[in-house]
């Protein structure tokens, strides 16, 4: 199919039906020194074999080499067909990633794993599509050859004097499941390219005369060689080394310079070869002194983003001195290994001397590996002054008021008949005031100049030209422009100084709020909060937050940066939510200045815990001012504090979630041991009760016969009283228990409940106390007649025959007061605070010498505390408790 280059959307419209998989695929790379060596043929017979045994094999993409002996062993395979993209009028065949994983096999097969996709391909490299396929669970088999590796490309370079542009980080052959080298004598090597069977004639006789000559192949060879020992070493080391746990330091840790100089990615490489061979820790080191130009920035960012696919941890620190800061960060860090470049000449006026020098004095326990720089050539070149990007009206409009204050100050030392000497003071002072006033180096060195030359036409004779009559005036003006150019320059720097410390501070105080606040954040909704709140305040930039759900990613939460003027609806269309999406189930970076989906208008990065994603922070980005490394750093340790504090709240929950289903299961283990317990004996005493009445009825009389209808009735009720307990607390709990709130007059409730309690309240004493006649409460009647009658059958079942219960209710405020109280022997105090918990039952022998099962007081307080009341027990003086309740009082309308 053809894709035009503007439907670039409709690709990304097809990530959100990716599988997302936890298991990984396998990945295994067919390695080689050269091309014609034999990797995609071993790659396609191991697939055979593979498929043979019965597994899912299908080829992804497979070069189309002119080789048909290669190309014959695809047959028996099944094929993807490749992305054919109209590009540029060109139609480009890429390897079709979405068909692949649609398709799902159980092994892929793809050619060429440093190949560059087209521009709007999803990814920019095959690597990626290959990282993308194995985190869908699918194994990959995959060729590379040796000059292809990031960390060897200088080397390769070196021999060949080729720089091959197509290249992998170091990461992607390290991590590979499985390593095969495909090797080949060179003269063999070299005989099938006479043969034919590798490029045609003309493009063999070629590379004959540029390549595939038997020293480079042989250099080439050797390299493959070392390269697959050290990563079947790594593999050895990582999965036998035990890691030792005295504290002692005895890893190696590397730290490498980065600059802005062409030979650093040199450097870089060297450095990560030193610490993949000595299995150390990976540093990469700035030292930022003032602003750079953009052109030196841009070449610093593909340095920082090279250290970065090579492993390299990025630190930045700042100041002047450079070999003191440099040093300094190598003691804090314990590093053992310094590697650093050095041209031979340095293209500076004035040079920069005895820096290594410095350094080794600075440092002297660490160990100095200088590379010299090939690529440079001895230029002189002053100090850039000038540069049109900093021009400003305003202060060029200062820097001509204060010439024009200072010569007519000196106009009026001069006729005061002050000495010269005070009037180049007064000059300084104006150059001085120049620097602090304005910004850049081009009006410090413009007043400067301005000031001598004013000086000389104004007051040295002649007067009002600018000859110098006096041998001494031209030794003035030396030190009068050197002195001002020293002021300046001192000047400038402790403004750019008191500029990187402010903001350093300010970055050091927003990290630290943001740990402040989040410990603080109740909720996920609050950290999100937090954390987008203070990166904006970091970045000033629109930062927008995704939360995860089970069922997706939500609704955008989008913070604006103050000012910001651009339509929000341009951040959360469908391709900038796809891109979020695509971060969520890959669980890497993407979006703007990534390699994955750069079109997109944000960068988009995962908030994780340590072993799931709970959220998507995207920040909005300027592709004229993208994100700076300390930046970055910050932003990316801020999230990962987010992540913490997600994580912790999600834990926090799932504990919660754990105990409550431990409470259910508790509850349901002691329902049911009380069940078989107490049920035991009415169920018996109605059984035996029955049974005699069946075999017996005509030799007992009638009282007999009441006696055991009354024990039936009694214990029947009992066993009533406990379902309908048992229902009302299992809807209480469920939450399916509405509440029919009306207004009731108590003395109603109050009769109606009494009607239906124990029948041995005829053995007690029952009255009622209501301090109004027409006292009435906002209730549910039929649950408060329940309440009142578990509490007044409780103390008719713990109270002796003869006691007082007495019920009484009066109005405190917008609630009515409500208290049954008894004349019994009373609970004991270590009992009181149990006396509402599910199951819980006080060790006294009742009246009926039954045991309930303590589900009629945490009833109540169900019941209670539903009703917006509270409820609580107390004792009686002088003997006895009290059960108080409060509810909500309602107002009575008597003329109604």
């Amino acid at each position: 199919m053809a894709i035009k280059q503007n439907n670039s959307h409709s690709l990304l419209g097809q990530l959100s039906n990716m599988p997302a998989e936890k298991k990984r695929g396998r990945l295994k790379i067919y390695f080689g020194y050269a091309a014609g060596v034999g990797k995609t043929s071993s790659m396609l017979r191991d697939a055979h074999a593979v498929q043979k045994d019965g597994i899912d094999v299908v080829a992804g993409y497979i070069e189309p080499h002119a080789r048909p002996e290669t190309m014959a062993l695809l047959e028996g395979l099944e094929n993807i067909p490749s992305l054919e993209i109209t590009y540029k009028g060109i139609i480009l065949k890429e390897f079709d990633l979405d068909s692949a994983l649609h398709r799902k096999p159980k092994l892929i097969l793809v050619d060429e794993l440093a190949h560059t996709n087209a521009e709007i391909c999803r990814h920019q490299k095959r690597y990626q599509d290959i990282e993308e396929l194995l985190h869908a669970g699918i194994d990959v088999f995959t060729t590379l050859n040796v000059q292809h590796i990031e960390s060897l490309n200088d080397v390769v370079a070196a021999i060949t004097g080729i720089i091959v542009r197509e290249r992998i980080p170091d990461s992607v052959f390290d991590s590979a499941d499985q390593v095969e080298l495909v090797d080949l004598e060179p003269d063999e090597l070299i005989e099938r390219l006479h043969k034919g069977k590798i490029y045609c004639e003309e493009q063999a006789q070629h590379t004959l005369s540029n390549f595939f000559t038997k020293e480079k192949l042989t250099a080439l060879r050797e390299i493959a060689l070392r390269r697959t020992a050290d990563q079947v070493n790594r593999v050895a080391v990582l999965n036998y080394e035990q890691p030792k746990n005295d504290g002692s330091y005895t890893n190696e840790h590397i730290l490498v310079c980065l600059s802005a100089a062409p030979s650093n990615a040199k450097v870089i490489r060297t450095a990560a070869r030193m610490a993949e061979a000595f299995h150390g820790t990976f540093t990469a080191l700035f030292v930022e002194t003032s602003e750079l130009e953009d052109k030196n920035r841009n070449q610093l960012r593909e340095h920082l983003r090279l250290a970065e696919q090579l492993g390299a941890q990025i630190a930045t620190v700042y100041g002047e001195d450079i070999p003191a800061q440099i040093a300094e960060y190598a003691k804090l860090s314990r590093v053992s290994k310094l590697v650093m470049g050095r041209s031979s000449h340095t293209g500076r006026w004035p040079a920069k001397i005895n820096f290594v020098d410095r350094l080794t004095v600075l440092a002297p326990t660490i160990d100095i590996y200088i590379l010299p720089d090939t690529q440079s050539s001895f230029k002189l070149r002053l100090p850039k002054i000038i540069n049109p990007s900093k021009f400003s009206l305003v202060d060029s409009i200062k820097t001509i008021g204060i010439l024009i204050i200072c010569t007519l100050i000196g106009l009026w030392f001069n006729s005061l008949g002050f000495s010269e000497a005070n009037i180049i003071t007064v000059y300084i002072l104006g150059v001085l005031l120049n620097a602090i006033m304005t910004r850049g180096r081009i009006y410090s060195a413009v007043s400067s100049v301005l000031s001598v030359l004013v000086f000389n036409f104004m007051f040295t004779k002649p007067r009002f030209s600018f000859k110098a009559t006096d041998s001494g005036y031209p030794i003035t003006f030396a030190v009068m422009l050197a002195a001002a150019f020293i002021t300046t320059t001192l000047t400038k720097r402790v403004k750019e100084q008191a500029r990187q410390a402010v903001q350093k501070a300010y970055r050091t105080e927003v990290l630290l709020g943001t740990s402040r606040k989040l410990q603080q954040a109740n909720n996920q909704s609050e950290i999100l909060s937090e954390t987008a709140q203070q990166l904006v305040r970091l970045l000033d930039r629109t930062v927008i937050f995704y939360s995860v759900q089970q069922d997706g990613l939500s609704e955008p939460l989008l913070f604006f940066q103050e000012g910001a003027k651009t339509d929000p609806q341009v951040y959360i269309q469908t391709d900038e939510r796809t891109v979020a999406e695509w971060v969520h189930k890959n669980n890497k970076r993407a979006g703007a200045t990534t390699n994955t989906l750069s079109a997109a208008k944000c960068l988009y990065l995962a908030v994780r815990g340590k072993d799931r994603v709970f959220a998507i922070a995207g920040i909005v980005m300027d592709k004229e001012n993208p994100l700076e490394t300390f930046e970055k750093s910050l932003l990316i340790a801020m999230l990962g504090e987010c992540g913490l504090a997600l994580e912790k709240e999600w834990l926090g929950e799932t504990q919660k979630q754990t105990s409550m289903r431990m409470q259910q299961e508790q509850l349901r283990a002691n329902l049911l041991r009380s069940i078989s317990h107490d049920l035991r004996t009415p169920l018996t005493s109605i059984s035996g009760n029955a049974g005699i009445l069946m075999g017996n009825s005509s030799i007992l009389n009638e009282d007999q016969k009441k006696s055991l209808y009354t024990g039936i009735y009694d214990d029947s009720m009992w066993l009533i009283n406990l379902v309908e307990n048992l229902l009302s607390i299992t809807r209480l709990d469920n939450g399916a228990l509405n509440l029919n709130l009306q207004p009731e007059l108590l003395d109603e409730v109050i009769a109606e409940a009494l009607l239906h309690v124990n029948r041995k309240s005829v053995d007690h004493t029952i009255e009622t106390f209501l301090e109004d006649e027409f006292l009435m409460a906002k209730i549910d009647s039929r649950l408060i007649i329940q309440v009142i009658i578990n509490i007044v059958d409780n103390a008719i079942k713990y109270t002796p025959p003869g006691s007082r219960i007495t019920i009484s209710a009066k109005k405190s405020g917008q609630f009515i007061q409500f208290e049954i109280a008894d004349d019994g022997s009373g609970i004991p105090d270590e009992a009181k605070p149990k006396l509402f918990d599910m199951f819980y039952t006080v060790d006294s022998i009742s009246a009926d010498s039954r045991r309930g099962l303590g589900l009629g007081l945490p009833l109540c307080k169900s019941i209670i505390h539903a009703h917006g009341g509270n409820i609580y027990v107390k004792n009686n003086i002088p003997q006895g408790t009290v059960f108080s309740f409060t509810l909500q009082a309602e107002e009575v309308n008597i003329h109604e």
